[in-house]
């Protein structure tokens, strides 16, 4: 099974294991960011990328709920432009049901090597939120990619008691230019 490399291993990825990886970017970003302004709009330049993704793990806010960290699926990400790209796939989610999604990202804004911006889209597949039906959602993103391999950091909110809040790590691998 070709997922089973990317299999999530609780050794590996502790609680603190989405504050390591942020503990990480943040100092790489700040020696960029300090060669020029903090923040810079990114300019908009056509692109022809295809990334793939193997799921994603979410450490979720509320760790007493007993949900699923780690949501492996099938995802691909078209980047037609330098601030926006297509997305569309299928992963096990925080409730332990298939989820659907498609949506697009858009990140007009970089932090030294980190591009931030929002994807917003459609999903499905979490029974206390439309019964399992599809439902919009907009969710702050940063993204940092080098060469063939790339990581979308999604800061998912709480949505009453039908979404649960998480900070999901999307690691992803570049295999068209």
């Amino acid at each position: 099974m070709i997922f089973h490399v990317f299999k999530m291993q609780p050794s590996l990825l502790s609680p603190r294991a989405p504050f390591l990886a942020l503990a990480l970017l943040l100092p790489y970003a700040a020696v960029h960011a300090e060669q020029s302004q903090i923040f810079n709009f990114i300019e908009s330049k056509p692109l022809k990328e295809v990334w793939l993704n193997p799921g994603m793990y979410s450490y979720h806010f509320q760790r007493d709920k007993n949900l699923n960290d780690s949501n492996r699926g099938f995802g691909i990400e078209y980047r037609f432009s330098t601030v926006a790209s297509a997305t569309a796939g299928r992963f096990y989610n925080s409730d332990r049901h298939y989820s659907n999604y498609a949506g697009v990202y858009y990140q007009p804004v970089a932090l030294g090597p980190v591009r931030l911006g929002v994807v917003a889209g459609g999903f499905n597949g979490y029974p206390k939120m439309r019964d399992g039906g599809w439902f919009l959602a907009a969710i702050p993103v940063a993204s940092v990619e080098y060469k063939s391999f790339g990581l979308n950091i999604a800061i998912v909110p709480t949505y009453k008691d039908r979404l649960y809040g998480a900070i999901s790590l999307q690691p992803k691998i570049k295999v068209f230019e």
